[in-house]
């Protein structure tokens, strides 16, 4: 089950004048969302969203995204609502989750990123491209 997952700061919480949506500047309540495809169970109060973080020192563009560690975030999940289409019809997910939070910081230790790893699925389900893939990587280290 696809779900769109939506993370948003409850009223009056600190560092408003700080969220702003990136193409407008318009300031927001949306703290994160993600696309989930997976079979977890949807987020519940207590949850804590991952922070991604860059630390510049650390920072190599070939190895590395955009962000080099992260850590469980200081933002806590104090309620959850969910909505489903009433008809599938053909949009990109089946529910839509809102995650409401609170500011609660804690001293979360910071942990490096994994190891990008290509799957199957990042080339759409194709073997033979994704083998293909891994045969010209193996190549490119001798």
């Amino acid at each position: 089950m696809s779900k769109y997952i939506i993370f948003r700061a409850e009223k009056d919480q600190p560092g408003w004048e700080n969220r702003k949506l990136e193409h407008t500047q318009q300031l927001t309540r949306i703290l994160t969302e993600y696309l989930d495809s997976s079979n977890q169970p949807i987020p519940e109060p207590g949850y804590r969203p991952t922070e991604f973080i860059q630390v510049s020192k650390l920072y190599d563009p070939e190895i590395h995204g955009h962000s080099t560690h992260y850590r469980r975030g200081d933002w806590e999940v104090s309620r959850v609502e969910t909505y489903t289409p009433d008809l599938p019809i053909g949009i990109d997910f089946d529910m839509i989750v809102i995650c409401y939070c609170q500011y609660n910081p804690i001293n979360a230790s910071l942990h490096p990123m994994p190891e990008r790893q290509v799957s199957i699925d990042s080339f759409g389900g194709d073997k033979e491209a994704h083998s293909q893939w891994v045969e010209s990587q193996q190549k490119a280290e001798v």
